[in-house]
Order: C-alpha cells, then structure tokens, then sequence
C-alpha cells in the first residue's frame, strides 16, 4: 500500500518512527517532510502535500503528524476527496476507516507515544470502509459546494 507520510517539527520524531515501521510492514512510504528537524517551522506545508498526493493517488493513504493534530486536520480537509481524521485510539481509527472512509490519519505527537501510534496507524490502514448507502451518501456530501440551500 501507497503511503504519504508529512510532519512538522513537533510531529518530526514520531513521523520518522510511523515511516520506519510502515516500511517494516511492507508498505510503500513516501516522505513528503518534513525533512529534517526546524524548530517553529509550519504544518501546512506537508499537511498540503499529503493531502493532494492522497487525492492523487486513488487507493493511498496519508499520515500526519503535529502537536495536536488539529492544524494537520483542518489543513488536510480543506481538499476534495480528502477526509482526514484525527485519530487518538484504536477505536477512533476503527470508525474513522468503517463510517467515514477517511484516507488521511492525523496524529498527535504530545498525546501518542511511539507504540501507540503504530497500533492507531496499523488498524487505520487494516480496516476497510463498511459501505452502507447512508455513510456513501454523507461522504458525498462532503465535497459539495459551500452555500448549501
């Protein structure tokens, strides 16, 4: 499986942890940075990175890591086809896969230890979406225009 990998410095070390244990599983790991550890440097740049590999790519999956996960979420929806969730549990990850086929998994570096992640990473891309009518109808509802009626 294709998957795009993206981080700011506070996500940088953990970032580095997921990409080596994709790479362990057998997963095609693309690295779209950070690169290298700069301290104050920006999550919208790999957040805006994955996401358009992910649309790109159909069948991909992306990764995000910062502080919270916040920034990375709302930076990565703000693209068609993109649904990115953010995951802090095995349970969360479950849901966000079976209800919402999100395709991007963000990913808080102060609330996850390196352990942790990888089970949250490992089920995110274990889990298929349970397509049920209603959750394709409300997915499709997501790239639809703003001024709703």
């Amino acid at each position: 499986m294709e998957v795009f990998v993206g981080a700011d410095y506070r996500g940088f070390e953990l970032k580095q942890k997921i990409m080596d244990f994709l790479a362990r599983e057998g997963h095609t790991v693309v690295d779209e940075g950070a690169y290298e550890y700069t301290e104050g440097d920006d999550f919208n740049t790999p957040a805006v990175k994955v996401a358009l590999a992910v649309r790109e790519n159909l069948g991909s999956f992306g990764i995000l890591v910062c502080d919270s996960a916040h920034g990375m979420t709302m930076q990565a929806n703000r693209f068609k086809g993109v649904r990115a969730g953010h995951c802090g549990s095995v349970e969360s990850a479950i849901l966000a896969r079976e209800h919402d086929d999100a395709n991007i998994l963000c990913l808080s570096a102060h609330f996850l230890d390196a352990d942790t992640a990888c089970k949250v990473v490992k089920t995110f891309l274990d889990t298929p979406f349970t397509e049920i009518e209603r959750r394709v109808r409300r997915i499709n509802r997501l790239d639809e225009r703003e001024d709703y009626d």
